[in-house]
């Protein structure tokens, strides 16, 4: 009886403590489910006006660059300008020695002179043989005989007169004066230098404004022709100097090439900047700010992106807090944010931070770190977007 009442209170016990670890393992195991739902930070996608600021190597070029050649043979009697210099359209640089051209240009005008006065000669003799012809002296054949005389006598007085021109062609050559304002280049031959024709004596080059060439892809050509239209803002840009300072002056894309380079799928953009104080010369470089309006840009940060063979992932925050890895084609990348071209939409939700502790399909906890309206204050302002690099 005694052993009855024992095994069954050690039955109770048992099952006591039996009931209590199983509550407590339960318990244990929800607790573990919610410690594996972690919280991540989560933003959400914003659409905004902005402006991207592309950059390319610029090649500076004057308005008007002119190798001054010797258009004659002969020593260089004088230099009249110094390397560097800043001349005026018509001023004498270079003087050749033009005794040569004097002299022939002396003996031309004296085989015009000739040839005007046996004109006059074979005019009176023209006259004198009509009067004998009128009077029946001599046959008319003589009379004409003569006159061909005569057209022989002013067609040598045509060819003198283009001998005369041409001698005083070439006397000219041997000043040579700028064809422009502008400024000297370099000049390799000195006084006393025996001149060949063609020989170079320097480069005048006008840089009051200058051109700046730079070649664009395919894709930009066609992003800017659409914009342009849209905004006059879209044919200003701006000139960063080789030393990284900013050009003090804007300037206006005027045309562009009328072909695609075949081997890079670029053409060249032609801008125009004013130079007022000289500082940009033919041959120099820097870099070109070409701005494109984007209306509602799609932007995300960079923090939230990552990369998986060369595209570009996200991870998406469902409404059932689930992650899903999605692809998107990146249109560009600034600062610390991406303007994507397709994939995502506004208003969708991704998680910013901590990625790397992700995977796909994920339940977690989301935490806002910011409201859709502060997301877009986070964001650059127009003015502040700079060094876009257009992605692959």
């Amino acid at each position: 009886m005694n052993r009855g009442k024992l095994s069954k209170n050690w039955i109770m016990i048992f099952l006591f403590f039996g009931s209590a670890f199983f509550s407590c393992s339960q318990e244990n195991k929800t607790a573990g489910n919610t410690a594996k739902i972690k919280e991540f930070p989560v933003i959400k996608v914003v659409a905004k006006d902005t402006i991207l600021h592309r950059d390319y190597v610029a090649d500076i070029k004057a308005i008007q660059n002119v190798e001054l050649r010797a258009r004659v043979k002969g020593f260089l009697e004088t230099v009249f300008v110094d390397e560097g210099k800043q001349v005026k359209k018509g001023q004498i640089l270079f003087k050749t020695n033009d005794q040569e051209y004097k002299a022939d240009l002396a003996k031309a005008r004296a085989n015009l002179e000739s040839a005007k006065a046996e004109a006059k000669v074979m005019e009176f003799e023209v006259e004198r043989l009509k009067i004998m012809v009128d009077n029946n002296v001599i046959s008319e054949s003589e009379l004409n005989l003569t006159r061909a005389k005569y057209d022989a006598v002013m067609a040598k007085i045509e060819e003198a007169k283009s001998a005369e021109a041409n001698a005083e062609v070439q006397l000219s050559y041997t000043e040579i004066r700028a064809p422009f304002d502008g400024i000297t280049d370099r000049i390799p031959l000195r006084t006393g230098s025996l001149i060949d024709e063609g020989s170079l004596l320097t480069t005048v080059s006008d840089v009051s404004s200058v051109h700046v060439y730079f070649n664009v892809s395919e894709r930009e050509y066609l992003e800017y022709i659409k914009a342009k239209d849209e905004t006059a803002e879209n044919n200003v840009v701006e000139l960063v100097l080789a030393d990284g300072s900013p050009y003090p002056y804007k300037g206006l894309i005027e045309t562009m090439e009328g072909e695609f380079n075949a081997n890079t799928g670029s053409i060249a953009f032609r801008a125009r900047f004013p130079n007022p104080n000289k500082i940009l010369k033919h041959g120099s470089t820097g870099k070109i700010i070409l701005t494109n309006r984007v209306r509602n840009a799609i932007i995300i940060p960079q923090k939230a992106v990552f990369e998986i063979q060369d595209r570009s992932f996200v991870y998406v925050v469902g409404d059932d807090n689930q992650v899903e890895m999605r692809s998107f084609i990146p249109r560009a990348r600034f600062s610390h944010y991406y303007i994507v071209e397709s994939g995502l939409e506004a208003g969708e939700s991704l998680v910013f931070e901590g990625i790397q502790n992700i995977k796909n399909g994920m339940t977690i906890q989301p935490k806002i770190v910011a409201s859709e309206e502060e997301a877009d204050q986070s964001i650059p302002e127009d003015n502040a977007v700079a060094e876009v690099v257009q992605t692959p």
